[in-house]
């Protein structure tokens, strides 16, 4: 078996054994979805991939971590753009959910309650309108800015638990596969990773057990967009940004549509898979375009 595979191998057992072996130990403790103790099992969740791969990489096999795993703070117009992709797939999401049979145009926010209603209990549903008739703008908006500062800070410490292994180890073990079969393998895994937590109702509160293959869908037409800026930018450092970014503003697409499901609004439904994938298509018309003219 190749070399490099067996690495990748190596890091995705001990990475699912670990992160899953969190989320099985919290369960069975008596732990409940949807609280603070939760949040906490999920940001540590987040780091398993981060850890796997220092180790993996420095402990293991004792080679250098900064530059193979791409860590690198030295800026590029790279930054920027995975700074702001996000909030613009989730514009460009808002406007395919409209155009689905029985999703409409809601400013007032009441397609946003009634989906945060199969996960949040009433009384805190009904605190939630009442802090926003309260504020000086629409919440739309207020949700932008505190997503674009969340997702460059914060948001991106916690993505960067994720991306230092899969757009850090992986991306560098799988290299060799090509952009893209590396790009879907590394999708692959990446959505099947997140298995334990669409089973408690984690971005398909409706369709818990299809939002699995949903979840796994979307990896999938996520991964080429996070490895093409991970290897233009030089950096894992802005595959950190771009994923704390697409969190923090994702939930944008669903703050003024109503109607649709789970499974076809919002960036993680089929209207975000229809932009994700002409994203896609860009990208790759945009590399081909540059191979014929070298």
């Amino acid at each position: 078996m190749n070399e490099n595979l067996k690495r990748a191998g190596l890091f995705t057992g001990i990475t699912f054994l670990l992160s899953w072996l969190l989320v099985a130990l919290f369960l069975l403790s008596g732990g409940r979805w949807n609280t603070p103790e939760a949040y906490i099992v999920a940001v540590a969740f987040m780091f398993v991939p981060m850890i796997v791969a220092l180790v993996l990489q420095g402990v293991v096999y004792k080679e250098p971590l900064k530059e193979p795993l791409g860590i690198s703070f030295r800026l590029n117009w790279w930054f920027l753009v995975a700074w702001l992709l996000p909030p613009v797939i989730a514009l460009a999401t808002i406007g395919v959910s409209l155009l689905f049979p029985g999703v409409d145009y809601s400013p007032d926010m009441a397609g946003f309650f009634e989906k945060f209603s199969l996960v949040y209990p009433p009384e805190q549903i009904e605190q939630m309108k009442a802090q926003a008739k309260t504020l000086p703008v629409h919440p739309f908006w207020l949700g932008l800015l505190q997503g674009l500062v969340a997702g460059i800070t914060v948001n991106a410490v916690a993505g960067f638990g994720e991306e230092l292994g899969w757009r850090g180890f992986l991306q560098k073990e799988l290299g060799y596969l090509g952009f893209w079969k590396s790009s879907a393998v590394i999708g692959l895994i990446w959505g099947i990773w997140h298995t334990p937590f669409i089973f408690q109702g984690h971005n398909y509160p409706q369709h818990p057990k299809l939002g699995v293959l949903m979840m796994i869908i979307w990896c999938l037409l996520l991964a080429p967009i996070f490895s093409y800026i991970r290897l233009k930018s030089n950096s894992v450092i802005a595959a950190a940004i771009l994923h704390g970014s697409l969190n923090a503003t994702a939930g944008l697409a669903l703050m003024v549509v109503e109607g649709g499901s789970d499974l076809t609004v919002g960036v993680t439904g089929l209207a975000g898979f229809l932009v994700l994938f002409l994203l896609n298509l860009l990208l790759a018309g945009y590399a081909h375009f540059r191979i014929r003219r070298a």
